[in-house]
């Protein structure tokens, strides 16, 4: 099994660190700065999470980002062109280990959104205790409206948290959510000035690090279940129908 100082400064996209109680902080930046969502953060992700899933230490995980936003940006136009085969079958390849990964870490996790978060938002809203800075704003930018299918766990996970007819709404009209409007979704849990986020964090993870570690890990098994059986049963599949529709595009011009 590998310790945390073999992976914890394995990646370029997700700064760890980790107290004397096992609570690993874990910041996603692209260079320092709020992160930029791409091909970097969507084959380094996996692995980061299997690590962290398979590392008993880690107790407790508080997931936040970088700078006034938590994950950008909005896709340019050529990504509505048809992708390259070898691309879409990476994309698959990746975001089939993606979800599962995550949802494979058996320590209880809270989100601190420190602003807004337009890619990807169903990976920290998958966290058991959501928090938000008053600043954020939850979208799916990088799907239907940017001409990609949303069938990369998007369609799995948004339905589940906000039931089918507002997902469905939201992930194809690209709407954006406030953080109040989310919360009123059961999105977050809590709506904070973006200078006590953290600290409210922090907070929460002390709070359940009291506890046993077969306490922390069995409740955020039975917590996160569903969820798998989901990602399980169907992501395969959905990915497959993104790939297929991105394929049948027309290609960029020359």
């Amino acid at each position: 099994m590998r310790k945390f100082d073999d992976y914890k400064d394995s990646y370029k996209t997700m700064k760890m660190e980790r107290d004397e109680q096992g609570i690993l902080l874990l910041t996603v930046h692209t260079d320092d700065g709020p992160l930029r969502w791409g091909a970097l953060p969507h084959e380094e992700w996996p692995h980061a999470f299997h690590d962290i899933a398979m590392d008993r230490e880690n107790r407790v995980i508080i997931l936040t980002g970088t700078g006034d936003e938590f994950s950008g940006p909005r896709p340019p136009a050529a990504t509505r062109y048809a992708r390259p085969v070898a691309d879409m079958d990476r994309i698959v390849f990746d975001g089939r280990q993606l979800l599962a990964n995550l949802l494979e870490i058996q320590a209880p996790m809270i989100t601190a959104f420190n602003g807004p978060c337009i890619r990807h938002s169903e990976i920290p809203l998958l966290s058991d205790i959501v928090l938000a800075s008053d600043t954020t704003v939850i979208e799916d930018a990088g799907h239907f409206e940017s001409g990609l299918v949303p069938g990369d766990g998007v369609n799995l996970i948004y339905p589940m948290l906000m039931g089918f007819n507002r997902a469905r709404y939201f992930l194809m009209t690209s709407q954006k959510l406030t953080a109040h409007e989310a919360k009123d979704m059961g999105l977050i849990n809590e709506i904070l000035p973006k200078d006590q986020v953290m600290a409210r964090a922090w907070e929460w993870a002390r709070e359940l690090a009291r506890h046993n570690d077969m306490h922390l890990r069995n409740t955020r098994q039975i917590m996160t279940l569903e969820f798998r059986k989901k990602v399980h049963e169907h992501l395969g599949y959905t990915l497959t129908m993104e790939a297929m529709a991105n394929l049948g595009r027309e290609k960029a011009p020359e």
